[in-house]
């Protein structure tokens, strides 16, 4: 038994400095075909391809498009008509005179409208677009939030499963080895069945961690690849951003009420909704414009006195709405419970920002507690894994003993990787929380999107089809 038990110790030491040497080997041997990629290379991808985060910019180009569509008001509409026909006619003049003609009458105009006063809805309505904007740019800060933290939770999950598969991988290989020679000792019997199948039942225990493991490793890689843009290869380990990060829950607090695009998005939103209400109030002023037109006609007269004829006039148009059916006053009422309705949202958002900024803080203090204590249990772990071993040389434990003490440093060492993961999660997740999640503040090799470029490009556009990207 002590013999045995001794070997135990030699093969799991045999296997793990085998472990490590053909690791090292792996990493010398593929070094030069694949490169290594960090988190801040994946981030800067995942900012650049990720789809969602590409649509979300689009839908903010197109809101950009309804500043140029409200400010078309203040222009003037101008509108050409031409009219070309075939007409028979034929008149019965006095004296039972007939008179016939065949007419190919034609008619071409130009047709000018300019508003002047339209009880300031157009005013009131380039407001809106511009804040709108204003919201959506807030909202594509925020999807972009989403983006960087899902692919930092995608990047992390494949490192520590790759380092769990690793691990599991070394513990199948030690539990192996300890079946096979518990197996020869019985067919020397030196050792009873029982040993054997405990051997046993601990190895398919091992394999069936191992294959959850490998499992959940699969699985992280699609998940990196549809976030990223291309799949796992070679991964830095990654570090979580202190230094970026608020040095008290108020502080965090603060920044998210202050800074959390969410926020203010919903406070854009309150000021669409408040300057919506005079909007819908110019339906109920006066609108005044004036109309020019030129146009010239031939062969239009049906009574065959005239030949052709040119016109041109400029008429100004006043008109007061009296009575509408109640249609201005309804939308009024309804454009000042939305606003009020958008004033509850916002306050329902800085809850909800105040909770997330509270619950991040907290959950990355406690990241870092569950790290310490990870470290310091596989450490105890490791003690008591030689001590046992040495025990069992001297005849004090069993095989099972052994089997028992390298179990709890796998789990122990499971639960070091699954803490230093969540600790990596944690800090971006606060630094999401606050507002700060951004290609800016994380100093990404990546060109930054500005949406404000494109808004620009169009704002003053007078005409043209094309988009700034050539669409």
């Amino acid at each position: 038994m002590v013999e045995r038990a001794a070997r135990v110790g030699d093969v799991k030491r045999r296997v793990l400095l085998s472990g490590i040497r053909l690791g090292a080997l792996a990493c010398v041997l593929s070094a030069p075909a694949v490169r290594a990629e960090g988190l801040s290379e994946a981030l800067a991808k995942a900012y650049q391809t990720n789809p969602q985060l590409n649509a979300e910019r689009a839908r903010q180009r197109a809101t950009d498009e309804n500043v140029p569509q409200a400010l078309a008001a203040y222009r003037p509409q101008i509108i050409a008509g031409l009219s070309a026909g075939l007409q028979a006619v034929r008149d019965q003049l006095p004296g039972n005179v007939i008179q016939t003609a065949t007419l190919k009458p034609w008619q071409i105009g130009v047709t000018v409208t300019q508003t002047l006063f339209n009880g300031f809805k157009t005013a009131n309505s380039v407001r809106v677009a511009e804040l709108q904007v204003q919201s959506g740019r807030e909202a594509l800060r925020n999807v972009g939030q989403g983006v960087l933290l899902d692919a930092v939770t995608a990047y992390t999950n494949v490192l520590a499963n790759q380092t769990l598969v690793e691990a599991q991988r070394s513990n199948v290989a030690f539990l192996k080895e300890t079946q096979a020679i518990t197996q020869r000792r019985l067919n020397a019997g030196d050792v009873t069945p029982t040993d054997t199948a405990q051997a046993e039942a601990r190895l398919s225990r091992g394999l069936s961690d191992l294959n959850a493991a490998e499992v959940n490793l699969a699985i992280s890689q699609a998940t990196y690849a549809q976030l990223i843009g291309n799949p796992p290869s070679q991964l830095r380990s990654a570090d979580a951003v202190d230094r970026l990060l608020p040095r008290s829950r108020e502080d965090a607090v603060g920044f998210a009420f202050r800074e959390h695009p969410a926020v203010m998005a919903a406070g854009y939103d309150v000021d669409v909704a408040s300057t919506s209400i005079r909007v819908a109030e110019s339906s109920l002023l006066p609108q005044v414009s004036v109309q020019g037109s030129v146009s010239r006609s031939r062969d239009s007269d049906s009574t065959l006195g005239t030949f052709g004829t040119d016109q041109a006039s400029v008429i100004g148009q006043v008109t007061q709405p009296i009575y509408d059916g109640g249609t201005a006053s309804s939308q009024t009422r309804q454009a000042k419970e939305v606003a009020a309705q958008s004033r509850l949202v916002l306050d329902q958002v800085r809850n909800q920002a105040k909770t997330a900024a509270v619950s991040a803080w907290v959950a990355n203090e406690g990241a870092k507690i569950a790290v310490s204590a990870s470290e310091s249990e596989v450490k105890a772990a490791t003690v008591a894994l030689a001590g046992v071993q040495k025990e069992a040389a001297g005849g004090q434990r069993t095989t099972v003993d052994v089997l028992n003490s390298q179990q709890d440093l796998i789990l122990a060492k499971a639960r070091l990787i699954g803490a230093q993961r969540d600790r990596v999660i944690a800090s971006y997740t606060l630094l999401s929380a606050i507002g700060r999640l951004d290609v800016k503040t994380l100093a990404l090799n990546t060109p930054d999107y500005l949406p404000e470029v494109h808004y620009h490009q169009v704002r003053d556009a007078w005409q043209g089809l094309r988009t700034p990207s050539g669409q």
